[in-house]
């Protein structure tokens, strides 16, 4: 265990593939100007203790194909998103029965591209409003359909898709695709650089960024530009978002050769990349607060639970922990890895409430080996 987490803080950057050029890139100082979003924030919880666990308790479901996004339906029954199906299938919470919802029409899967994160409006209750981001013939984009919970035709459950955001550059590679509400009820998305470097830089583009929108897809106050949906700019390839419990906003992100990152993320912030990837020190640039080798990461989803970002890993094969302190910066202790090669590639993680999270499987994507199982979502305690 020491010598794991003597090694947990030098980590590498790895594609969403299991081999070749990893992603991520980063630097140091954060810039200053604009106030986060968030509400304003408590005391800092306490700290979470320097080791953790984790507990396999069950198998929710199995048999999915290449899964790509999760999401928690008010009850707590889950939705998930099959990359290259481009289809949203229902899963019951307890019984792990699944329901398909129907295919999201324009998706066209291709490389790490197809459908891949989705959401649950914070207004659900009211309006059944289900958010996908996905990569078509010319782009990527982020959409709403209104599913009908009352409907009795399965695969006929989604409404039309209303595009919200359209024009996110699309490539083979590092199409980032991850979406999620924040505490603010605004929606924020991981973007790739499609591997054109310098997309990451320019903001007039939406890629290598992350975005901030509101939930019918306009800039919001808060942002940087007042007549832009972008948040932050200098990444690589943003897979994981997730907010602590004092609303900070985590990402982490694909490094190319070198490291893999978790990002603490803020208004207007430079994550260097391609100047920089992991811990580089350079003025300008918002360094990691954690870094991994690629061959012990290659990070997706991550979730906040217990005091800790949990984060997936895909050509690492394992779950890390990754212990919050109060302050900005550094980890409490040093990250722990759990799980590692059990299950193969890990794709997205969600918090489940209280200590228990929902952990999906990434092996039917055409990098994994599947085993007869597999894909499949489990469900853990943590701590």
């Amino acid at each position: 265990m020491a010598a794991l987490a003597a090694g947990a803080l030098v980590l590498t950057a790895g594609c969403s593939s299991g081999g070749g050029p990893s992603e991520a890139g980063t630097a140091s100082t954060p810039p200053a100007s604009h106030p986060a979003p968030a509400s304003s924030s408590p005391a800092a919880p306490p700290r979470p203790p320097a080791k953790g666990s984790v507990k396999v308790v069950s198998t929710l479901t199995g048999g999915l194909d290449s899964p790509w996004g999760l999401a928690a339906l008010p009850g707590g029954d889950l939705l998930v998103s099959s990359r290259d199906k481009g289809t949203i299938t229902r899963i019951d919470g307890t019984t792990g029965k699944k329901t398909l919802l129907g295919s999201v029409p324009g998706v066209a899967p291709s490389g790490e591209g197809g459908l891949l994160g989705i959401a649950v409006a914070p207004t659900y209750d009211v309006d059944h409003m289900v958010y996908a981001y996905f990569t078509t013939a010319s782009d990527n984009r982020i959409a709403r359909m209104q599913y009908d919970e009352d409907g009795t035709t399965p695969g006929r459950l989604l409404g039309a898709p209303d595009t919200i955001l359209r024009g996110i550059p699309k490539g083979s590679l590092h199409n980032g695709g991850r979406i999620a509400f924040g505490p603010d009820r605004m929606l924020y998305a991981g973007t790739g650089e499609t591997g054109d470097t310098g997309l990451a830089q320019d903001k007039e583009s939406l890629a290598g960024k992350i975005l901030r929108m509101s939930p019918d897809g306009q800039p919001v106050h808060g942002n940087p530009a007042a007549d832009s949906v972008v948040y932050s700019y200098g990444h690589r390839n943003v897979q994981g978002l997730a907010w602590d419990g004092r609303g900070r906003l985590w990402a982490s992100e694909f490094g190319q050769d070198t490291w893999d990152e978790l990002n603490r993320i803020v208004p207007d912030g430079n994550y260097g990349w391609p100047q920089a990837e992991g811990k580089a020190g350079k003025k300008g640039f918002v360094d990691p607060v954690a870094q991994w080798k690629t061959s012990q990461a290659s990070p997706s989803g991550i979730a906040f639970a217990e005091g800790s970002i949990w984060m997936a890993g895909l050509r690492g094969k394992r779950l890390w922990r990754i212990p919050l302190s109060g302050g900005e910066r550094e980890p409490s202790a040093a990250p722990q890895s759990f799980l590692e090669g059990k299950y193969g590639r890990l794709r997205t993680v969600l918090a489940a409430g209280g200590d228990k999270l929902w952990l999906v499987t990434s092996n039917t994507d055409t990098r994994g080996t599947p085993g007869p199982e597999d894909d499949r979502i489990l469900l853990l305690t943590v701590r």
